[in-house]
């Protein structure tokens, strides 16, 4: 009988350098957590470099050397300038985490709107992609993308430049896919929804104070989950691990919706 490699082994970051996205909170934070504890080196990525300082404090209990990095994802010049700090130390895992999802009518959005959520959500993912398969094109490496369940199922009004960017991720990371799996890279993208953060408290708070069509919006949703909860930004980080881990070594081009069964429903 073949050995099988350890799950430990298989589960294990050790060696790797994984740069985070959107890192400070929610889902991206989780997925420091977890990442650090499977043995990962970090490049923490976030406009909140107070929150990244509190979190780098949070995970000194791991091993892992760790480097935080505020930076502004929806202008190109950080992004290069970013890029131009790691030359030569690269991330072997690339994480594209960082998103933003304003509420506004679609009759009432304007050029300036469209263009920070499209230069956030989609073509700064774009460009992180093209810097890390430029950067690594003779080693491979690995490349999450984050989307949501509003760019396959929208259900939320007032979402659509949200709606259109994050399916504008699902086609890029499954463009990326067909044309680098060659290359030694295997590119991946989460479709999460329902998922409870600090960012989607305060989205809830505000709705709860002034938007009553969002608030019945919400309740809605809730009834459809099949699990009959929100999920938790750690529920994501785990599946995030697999994908950044040989336990996926033959997964590929996928579209994986962690999600409470809300796209089954």
């Amino acid at each position: 009988m073949k050995v099988l490699k350890p799950l430990s082994g298989l589960v294990s970051l050790e060696g790797k350098k994984a740069l985070i996205t959107g890192s400070a909170a929610g889902i991206g934070k989780a997925m420091a957590y977890r990442f650090a504890e499977a043995g990962a080196d970090l490049e923490l990525i976030d406009m909140n470099k107070k929150g990244l300082g509190v979190l780098i404090k949070e995970l000194s209990q791991f091993r892992s050397k760790m480097s935080i990095h505020r930076v502004d994802l929806s202008k190109k010049e950080e992004i290069e300038a970013l890029w131009e700090e790691l030359s030569g130390k690269e991330p072997d895992i690339l994480v594209n985490n960082a998103g933003i999802y304003p509420f506004r009518d679609f009759l009432e959005v304007d050029d300036a709107f469209l263009k920070k959520v499209m230069d956030v959500n989609l073509n700064s993912v774009f460009l992180m992609c093209q810097h890390m398969i430029k950067k690594r094109l003779k080693r491979g490496g690995v490349i999450i993308n984050i989307a949501s369940i509003e760019a396959i199922l929208p259900f939320a009004e007032g979402l659509v430049p949200y709606n259109i960017s994050k399916i504008g991720v699902i086609a890029l990371t499954r463009a990326l896919a067909k044309e680098y799996g060659k290359h030694g890279f295997r590119i991946n993208v989460i479709i999460p929804g329902g998922i409870v953060t600090p960012g989607t408290k305060a989205v809830a708070r505000e709705v709860s104070q002034l938007k009553l069509g969002l608030l019945r919006t919400g309740m809605q949703f809730k009834m459809r989950l099949p699990l009959n909860r929100g999920g938790q930004p750690d529920e994501v980080a785990r599946i995030a691990l697999v994908l950044a881990s040989d336990l996926s070594s033959y997964v590929h081009g996928a579209l994986i919706p962690v999600d409470g069964g809300f796209l089954s429903s």
